[in-house]
């Protein structure tokens, strides 16, 4: 287990033992960044099993077990058959993904090397990642997240091994929305919206905003995690994930040349819930 403490930056198991502590370790993370991303996708699953007090606690029999690679209900998803991972290997996770786990509190399923996940494997992965069970999580590995569609990253959290991702720049509209959302501000969130559905917004410039306050508020998620304190997290992690989540989802309907004013309006309503 020693090896695992070793490879990791002390800043990197900080915050995922704060998250698992807190109760918002996320089901479907992306693990990106230079170094150990095994070691990175092990510690995470150590802190989903622990019966400790404290997880990861690195003492408990379900931590032992996964660090050393025997833990029933921790699976590296790899395929000795053929060079990439195949449709077949997806079905059969898939159809376990919703059987109880073994012994431990949840099934996790680590992808060691994400670069062997073909796109249309990785799209039999999105219903399960979308509508498989709570106790299911998916930990994927990849240096680089682009090698992940972006169905699939907007499924997921990402958290990096070493550094952080700067915050991508926003428009003055993803700006104002996000803003809005940071002060629980629920009137001006549904007036932003009642104008954006006025000024015929296109469904691509829709598509791209929500996915620009998601991606921004993931961000802030991550730091949330990190220790750090800005502006954004004052919503709490659990409030920021569910915006994540309904931001996400209506990136997704928006693919299928939804109504923007309907679009508009039932992301209103969803917002001004969660806040």
């Amino acid at each position: 287990m020693d090896h695992i403490y070793r490879a990791l930056p002390p800043q990197f198991t900080a915050h995922v033992q704060t998250a698992a502590q807190r109760g918002v370790l996320s089901h479907a993370i992306i693990l990106t960044g230079q170094g150990d991303l095994t070691a990175g996708a092990k510690y995470i699953a150590m802190a989903m099993e622990c019966e400790g007090a404290e997880p990861p606690c690195g003492a408990c029999l379900p931590c032992r077990k996964t660090a050393g690679d025997i833990h029933p209900d921790v699976t590296f998803v790899r395929d000795e058959a053929h060079k990439n991972l195949s449709m077949d290997v997806i079905r059969a996770l898939r159809a376990d993904a919703f059987l109880l786990p073994n012994e431990g509190q949840r099934k996790v399923y680590i992808f060691p090397d994400c670069s062997l996940l073909e796109p249309k494997v990785q799209n039999l992965l999105l219903k399960v990642l979308e509508e498989g069970p709570s106790r299911a999580a998916f930990l994927f590995c990849a240096a680089n997240s682009s090698v992940l569609l972006p169905t699939i990253r907007s499924r997921c959290i990402l958290l990096h091994l070493e550094g952080e991702e700067a915050a991508a720049e926003l428009s003055p509209q993803a700006e104002e929305l996000l803003q809005l959302l940071a002060r629980r501000d629920k009137t001006g969130v549904a007036v932003c919206l009642l104008r954006l559905e006025q000024s015929k917004l296109k469904r691509e410039e829709l598509q791209a905003l929500t996915g620009q306050v998601r991606d921004a508020l993931a961000h802030a998620l991550t730091a949330y995690y990190r220790g750090q304190r800005p502006g954004l997290t004052a919503l709490g992690p659990k409030r920021m994930m569910a915006l994540c989540d309904v931001l996400g989802r209506t990136q997704r309907q928006l693919r299928s040349n939804l109504n923007v004013g309907q679009t508009c309006g039932g992301l209103s309503v969803e917002l001004t819930a969660l806040l």
